[in-house]
């Protein structure tokens, strides 16, 4: 039973790097709250209408979110639905430095989907390689030295807190992954996960980047402690510190003094954005809430704009609601003529283009609907934000 919660923290934020620092949270507390309905969340069934097409759509998405919230926090204005169809468009071919940080985010993400799993050792160098694609082909806010720490001493712009020596990051680091991967008990995860967060950026390992090499190492940690996986579950975890960006920085510079209030405030803050995350996301997975309150709004819009032909929206109309389709489900759309088959085929064929159908992996003859593609994406962020379920702020849209 939780009735203490005693984590020990190495703690870096004052030239005393021999300090320890407890948190010691009451049973009653607002933290210990939360840790209790994260636990019975974690392992919890995600809700069974979920379909494979809407669960992978809506994890593309929240990647892409994840990129662009964690871009905002450095200072990157790049708006949701303008970057949606730049990044659809450029692809990975783009030059601008923008889009090219959102793409380096996004594959630090696909990075740690395809190296961590519930259990995962996380080392250093998984967080020099998340350092690496962070900072890949950027020169105004790349690095001198990609994936390695720093060798000179930094001051952090607009905060009071000065990390520690370039000589002592090697040690704070490999203190902080043993913490990290430390047997604490899984009560402990959420408070590992927030103070780890925290001393990353106190120890401010590397010469820039170190903001958004923090939240992959957030991500990484939620993947590790069973809050993702590749199947049932997403979270966007850049969701817990994008909603205020000033009062991210603020939470964390009041840790940085080291006082037991403030990192147990700082673990609070991590904790309830984690819940309201899983709380949108809930709301996503639910295949009935999702279709009736923002994919289907999305494709009548696209028909009325004509982005979408009247054909192909009876067609994504049906694929929404049986999940999967083949040629002969849709092929009463085409009349009874001789040619409909060959109609039919030819329609399908262009949706795939389009990006609004895919074909199924096990099952080339068969399709699933897509609505992470340039003629869908802006309407789905817009629906979502209506909805009160983008983990952004207001002036994000």
């Amino acid at each position: 039973m939780l009735n203490v919660v005693d984590i020990i923290v190495k703690t870096s934020y004052h030239r005393d790097m021999d300090k320890i620092l407890r948190i010691n949270p009451t049973f009653d507390s607002k933290l210990t709250n939360a840790v209790f309905e994260l636990e019975k969340l974690r392992y919890s069934e995600v809700n069974g209408s979920t379909p494979p097409w809407l669960f992978f759509d809506l994890k593309e998405i929240m990647h892409f979110l994840e990129s662009i919230a964690s871009a905002r926090i450095e200072g990157n204005r790049t708006t949701l639905v303008s970057a949606a169809d730049d990044v659809v468009n450029a692809g990975n071919n783009s030059d601008n430095e923008s889009l090219l940080e959102l793409r380096n985010i996004r594959e630090g993400i696909a990075f740690i989907e395809n190296s961590v799993t519930d259990g995962t050792r996380i080392d250093l160098n998984m967080i020099r390689e998340l350092h690496k694609i962070t900072v890949k082909e950027l020169t105004e806010d790349g690095s001198k030295t990609p994936g390695k720490f720093r060798t000179e001493d930094v001051k952090i712009e607009k905060s009071s807190h000065m990390p520690p020596n370039h000589t002592a990051v090697q040690g704070l680091m490999s203190d902080l992954v043993d913490y990290i991967n430390e047997d604490t008990g899984h009560q402990y995860d959420i408070i590992k996960i927030a103070t780890a967060h925290h001393r990353f950026t106190a120890i401010h390992p590397f010469d820039n980047g170190n903001g958004r090499t923090a939240r992959l190492l957030t991500y990484a940690m939620l993947v590790r402690y069973g809050f993702i996986d590749n199947t049932i579950r997403f979270l966007n975890p850049s969701s817990i510190f994008c909603m205020d960006r000033n009062e991210y920085y603020k939470k964390l510079e009041k840790a940085d003094s080291g006082v037991e209030s403030e990192i147990e405030s700082w673990c609070l803050y991590v904790a309830d954005g984690i819940l309201d995350e899983v709380t949108r996301v809930s709301k996503l997975l639910n295949k009935k809430y999702t279709v009736d309150n923002i994919l289907l709004p999305v494709i009548k819009e696209a028909r009325r704009n004509k982005h979408i032909s009247d054909i192909e929206f009876e067609i994504l109309t049906i694929a929404m609601d049986e999940d999967l389709i083949q040629a002969a489900d849709v092929r009463h759309l085409f009349g009874t003529s001789a040619s409909a088959r060959v109609q039919t085929s030819r329609v399908l064929a262009g949706m795939k283009e389009k990006k609004l159908l895919m074909s199924h992996p096990k099952s080339p003859n068969k399709y699933v609907i897509r609505f992470a593609n340039n003629h869908l994406l802006g309407g789905v962020l817009k629906g979502m934000a209506a909805n009160d379920l983008l983990p952004a702020t207001p002036d994000a849209v």
